[in-house]
């Protein structure tokens, strides 16, 4: 049942798992493990609808590259999937296979973990069942891009397309505007004993449970963590550790404009980097999408006015000189734009402020920062995009200085997709240990949704029986 906390503190004296942030991740493992007979409450700090309130707990300073994390993740009930645009592309092998090139690890786990959950993450996200991943324009001639596959959600919003199951299955207690304050861990027992939860005036209780999943992005698990005297006390969170490092998000770079041969059709086209191209240059992985205007691309609620004043630009051959308010890209005008994925990078990170919240606890700071690598990345896909373009006899590509020249700061927008800051590894050295919980027939490993504490801080324990890795509907969630 969903209760709003703030006038409902009902909760039971124990529960058998704690799940704090109640978006895509947090509200499937939630029903799974109800389902499966399991006693779990799911804490969401907002409530049912957007408020500015709620929002603002998601402000933070930059001293890197601008996040945007109060414009751009949503703190309600179904999570940031409440403006999700629902396109989805799967994990491939090399994805778990090829290291990075940097002085940190990779998946420590094989691909065939991830792959065959996909029908299940793909029923979550309303993907027909059976449905191939497909590509809307041919590939380039080389081997270094082929045409991008991916399929679209309608796009699911959690928050209503689980409301019935939330309010009304068995052994599941929902709160809203309920706050994870604190978390109580128990350095002689080695374990987590409780959540310290509040409502917006900091009436204050304890949620204890045998098992607790932190399931509330990059930003907001690392800063629960980061947060917690208990935990930094027993040596579980180290401060000069990874915990808060490596913040990646996919990358959207504008890479330069085209101009298409007669006779070219102006659909968009999308492309994406193989194997080959990974290991040829040593790079990263990433979507490359060209479109040809067809309007002004403008927005705001001074659109009309800008829509009139850079059409009269365009016409005149101004638009390069005038610099306005919104920028803009004239009508015919091809766009490269991209979704790159960046490298593990332990100088980009969160890390904790002495200015307080609402609640008292402490503000983050974001220092969001692309690596050589990145930026070596980004330059490998724009050289050899635009190579293939006139090889094809597609058109030419004009390139932004700053893609080939790295020494520029780079024209770069976030994508809303926070990872990394609390990384899995196979040793703690390297990032926060995998736990598992062994059943008779089945395995429970909630990991790849969320945040856990490592193994010498939670208590493994029998279960009665399910596989709560085939919720995790972000195996296929990308924009």
């Amino acid at each position: 049942m969903i209760k709003d906390y703030e006038a409902e503190k009902t909760l039971r004296k124990a529960y058998d798992v704690c799940i704090i942030g109640a978006g895509p991740a947090g509200i499937t493992l939630a029903l799974r493990l109800a389902e499966a007979g399991w006693r779990v409450v799911l804490l969401e700090g907002g409530g049912h609808e957007y408020s500015p309130r709620s929002q603002a707990f998601y402000r933070c300073t930059s001293t890197g590259l601008e996040l945007y994390a109060e414009e751009t993740r949503l703190r309600y009930l179904g999570g940031t999937s409440n403006h999700w645009a629902g396109r989805c592309r799967p994990f491939t092998a090399s994805d778990f296979a090829n290291a990075p090139p940097v002085d940190l690890p990779g998946w420590p786990i094989p691909y065939g973990e991830i792959e065959r959950y996909l029908p299940a993450a793909m029923d979550i996200v309303d993907l027909p069942q059976g449905a191939e991943f497909r590509t809307v324009n041919a590939g380039l001639g080389g081997d270094e891009f082929d045409a991008d596959r991916f399929l679209l959600s309608p796009p699911t919003r959690f928050a209503q397309k689980y409301a019935k199951a939330l309010d009304e299955t068995a052994g599941l207690d929902v709160f809203i505007n309920c706050n994870c304050v604190d978390l109580d861990f128990d350095e002689a027992a080695g374990q987590l004993k409780a959540a310290v939860v509040c409502d917006y005036a900091r009436n204050r209780q304890r949620v204890v449970a045998s098992t607790f999943i932190l399931a509330t992005g990059a930003i907001e698990n690392a800063r629960q963590l980061l947060n917690r005297t208990t935990l930094v006390g027993a040596g579980v969170i180290k401060k000069d550790g990874l915990t808060g490092c490596c913040l990646m998000e996919h990358l959207n770079v504008d890479m330069g404009t085209f101009i298409l041969k007669d006779g070219q059709g102006t659909e968009p086209r999308q492309y994406y980097t193989t194997d080959t191209f990974v290991s040829e240059y040593r790079a990263g992985k990433g979507n490359v999408s060209t479109t040809v205007l067809t309007d002004v691309q403008t927005y705001g609620r001074t659109a009309e006015v800008k829509h009139f004043l850079e059409n009269l630009a365009c016409e005149m051959g101004l638009a390069s000189k005038i610099d306005f308010v919104a920028k803009f890209s004239c009508p015919g005008d091809g766009v490269i734009s991209t979704m790159i994925e960046q490298f593990p990078n332990a100088h980009s990170r969160i890390s904790l402020l002495d200015e307080k919240d609402e609640l008292g606890v402490s503000k983050v700071n974001v220092n969001w920062a692309l690596s050589a690598t990145d930026r070596h990345t980004i330059k490998c896909i724009g050289s050899e995009l635009a190579k293939q373009f006139a090889e094809m006899g597609l058109g030419f590509v004009k390139l932004n200085d700053y893609v080939y020249d790295t020494e520029l700061a780079l024209k770069v927008q976030p994508h809303a997709h926070h990872m990394g800051t609390t990384r899995m590894a196979a040793s703690p050295e390297f990032g926060w240990s995998i736990p598992t919980a062994r059943c008779s027939a089945q395995t429970i490993s909630t990991w790849p949704a969320a945040a856990f504490l490592p193994r010498a801080a939670l208590r493994t324990r029998r279960c009665r029986c399910c596989s709560s890795r085939s919720a995790w509907p972000t195996t296929l969630m990308h924009g």
